[in-house]
């Protein structure tokens, strides 16, 4: 994974599922539309894996929150499963995928999602 930036690292993830079906978004938006793929900075975000006077090394962490509308259990449920599903096929090289969470119900506006994060990592390496 080679990225300019730290949000270029967000970016390359979230282009990767531009070909699903849902709104994609690199960084929290104020209001999303459902079904949706954010990227979210997870905890720990940063993990220092190498500091030095030339180089600066760190593992980034990320939580990609897919969601669906919810207003069937059982309908929104197997969309979410669907969706988690595309996201992992989708998954760009570079990227170090975790656990899947717990389904959730959120409220998000007017409407309540069904949502689940999937932990993402990735390494970022800047020159100074």
């Amino acid at each position: 994974m080679t990225a300019s930036t730290i949000s270029g690292t967000r970016s390359t993830l979230a282009s990767a599922f531009n070909s699903l079906a849902a709104n994609v978004f690199s960084s929290v938006p104020e209001s999303p539309i459902p079904p949706a793929i954010v990227i979210v900075p997870n905890s720990p975000y940063m993990e220092i894996a190498l500091i030095n006077d030339a180089t600066t090394k760190v593992k980034l962490n990320f939580a990609v929150t897919v969601m669906v509308q919810y207003n069937s259990n059982a309908a929104a449920l197997d969309n979410l499963e669907q969706l988690l599903i595309g996201v992992l096929a989708a998954m760009p090289a570079g990227y170090i995928v975790g656990n899947v969470e717990k389904p959730t119900v959120l409220e998000i506006g007017a409407s309540p999602v069904l949502a689940a994060d999937i932990n993402v990592s990735t390494y970022y390496t800047q020159t100074n």
